[in-house]
């Protein structure tokens, strides 16, 4: 209680430890806002005339502490004209008992509010836990769904002998050119932790749609044919397809939305001549630009059936001659200012058996 008066303030006193409370009174409102920064109380009551300041500035003061503003003030005054009772709601109290009063009905009053901030913080307390359990429930889901989108990426890859480690390396060098993106500061309206996040999740959803191509195509060991090629290309749009669906039961999912694209867009080049759409330089998702530099390196330095693995400055040279043909050249950048961590991260990835051409 914050009281010029001391009479008023020993009659307060009296009456509210009658009742059980505890009470702190102060005759300086200086005073009382220092002691209520180290021990905050549950009820202030203040007098509007007091020296210093009046307690409608207090009250001000009150509010804008964090640790105060929610605490409920009672003005207890003889200024009981319409004005001063609206601007000490104004300012932020709860209510206002004209002098002279009643030491019973400010006890009363006194016990209504207090009770009410309890059953407020029970209420945020209440809050809180549910909001847990939800984001628990939600992080469950979330891991659900991520098991299902592996083992689906998983699928894909593994109708093919040739790729068994080629998510794992292309979901790294993606995220290590999103890194190096956003250390060289390019795209930084894009580029962004939660970004890199995302795009190390998505990227193995890059060739999901191969699950829909026969093995006669995927795994055949000759030149495919121009018919053969064309359906090849197809995996583009059935790994958007199947996403799609997917994403209509988890409708703004960011990891699917992200995935649809690298899944459509990723075999588009910068000049326009790529597929399935014909896209040129940023009409192309960048997470699809970034994985067509990550695909292209992991090919390369892999054996397949129709080439032999190359070399990681073999690898750089014929990236750093697609920029701005087949690649975007700010990817390039990237990937040539990270071309050590490249090597090394290759290295450690590539599984013997794809670094070697079988034996007859």
């Amino acid at each position: 209680m914050v009281d010029d008066s001391i009479m008023n303030l020993q009659i307060l006193e009296e009456v509210l430890r009658i009742q059980g409370y505890e009470v702190r009174t102060f005759p300086n409102p200086l005073e009382a806002l220092s002691k209520a920064d180290q021990d905050p109380p549950d009820l202030f009551i203040l007098d509007v005339v007091l020296p210093e300041m009046d307690g409608f500035e207090l009250c001000r003061r009150l509010k804008q502490r964090e640790l105060l503003r929610e605490i409920p003030v009672m003005f207890v005054s003889s200024l009981d004209d319409p004005q001063h009772i609206s601007k000490a709601f104004l300012e932020g109290g709860v209510d206002y008992v004209p002098k002279p009063f009643r030491p019973e009905e400010i006890a009363a009053r006194a016990r209504t509010h207090i009770r009410l901030r309890e059953a407020q913080r029970e209420l945020l307390e209440q809050n809180r836990e549910l909001e847990d359990i939800l984001q628990r429930k939600d992080q469950e889901v979330m891991r659900a769904q991520l098991a299902t989108i592996e083992a689906l990426s998983e699928l894909a890859e593994s109708r093919d002998e040739t790729t068994g480690g080629h998510i794992i390396r292309t979901s790294h060098y993606c995220a290590l050119l999103g890194r190096g993106l956003m250390e060289l500061g390019l795209y930084p309206d894009q580029v962004n932790e939660e970004f890199i996040e995302l795009l190390k999740k998505a990227a193995p959803l890059h060739d999901i749609g191969k699950v829909a191509i026969p093995d006669s195509i995927l795994l055949k060991r000759a030149p495919l044919t121009k018919e053969e090629y064309e359906a090849m290309k197809n995996h583009t749009i059935m790994g958007e397809q199947a996403l799609l669906k997917v994403l209509k039961k988890y409708p703004g999912h960011p990891l699917l939305q992200m995935g649809i694209q690298i899944a459509r867009s990723h075999h588009e080049k910068w000049d326009g001549t790529g597929y399935p759409d014909g896209l040129k330089g940023e009409e192309i998702p960048l997470a699809a630009r970034i994985m067509a530099v990550a695909d292209v390196y992991d090919a390369l330095r892999c054996y397949r059936p129709y080439k032999t693995p190359l070399s990681h400055q073999e690898s750089m040279f014929i990236i750093q001659e697609g920029s701005g043909d087949h690649f975007d050249p700010k990817v390039v950048t990237a990937f040539v200012a990270l071309e050590k961590v490249f090597e090394t991260t290759s290295d450690k990835l590539v599984f013997p058996e794809e670094m070697e051409i079988p034996g007859p």
